[in-house]
């Protein structure tokens, strides 16, 4: 298995509905932010390609939901990519409690111009995973 981008979460009141579980919209913010961190470990400036007119764009999630998280858990979230090609990058991400997944997702992003444009991955990125 490749090795996986650890990012760590603990559950906020906020995070959470009436029942005290968290909301099922936030699994997708701490992804995204697991996400943005793993780019920045990658060497990549997200502010700086946006200046050169490219942005990372979601286009497609596919996620499940295993186990509720409750107010103050220690969560991780755990990125893997699952393939990558010249357009088009796939993640796997995980949410988990220790060892207990709670949610799983299978990511696709691609790049586009600040115009909407399709655009292909940055090179140094698909450099330096594959």
């Amino acid at each position: 298995m490749p090795h996986a981008h650890v990012f760590p979460v603990r559950v906020y009141y906020e995070d959470t509905d009436m029942a005290g579980i968290v909301y099922h919209a936030n699994y997708l913010k701490f992804i995204e932010r697991a996400r943005s961190d793993w780019v920045k470990e990658q060497g990549l400036d997200q502010n700086a390609m946006r200046e050169e007119g490219i942005v990372f764009v979601v286009r497609r999630i596919e996620c499940d939901y295993l186990l509720p998280a409750k107010y103050d858990d220690a969560l991780e979230v755990r990125t893997t990519v699952k393939a990558m090609t010249g357009v088009r990058l796939v993640m796997l991400q995980e949410v988990v409690r220790g060892e207990e997944a709670l949610f799983r997702a299978e990511v696709t992003a691609v790049c586009a111009t600040t115009e909407g444009q399709p655009s292909r991955l940055p090179v140094g990125l698909r450099k330096k995973v594959h």
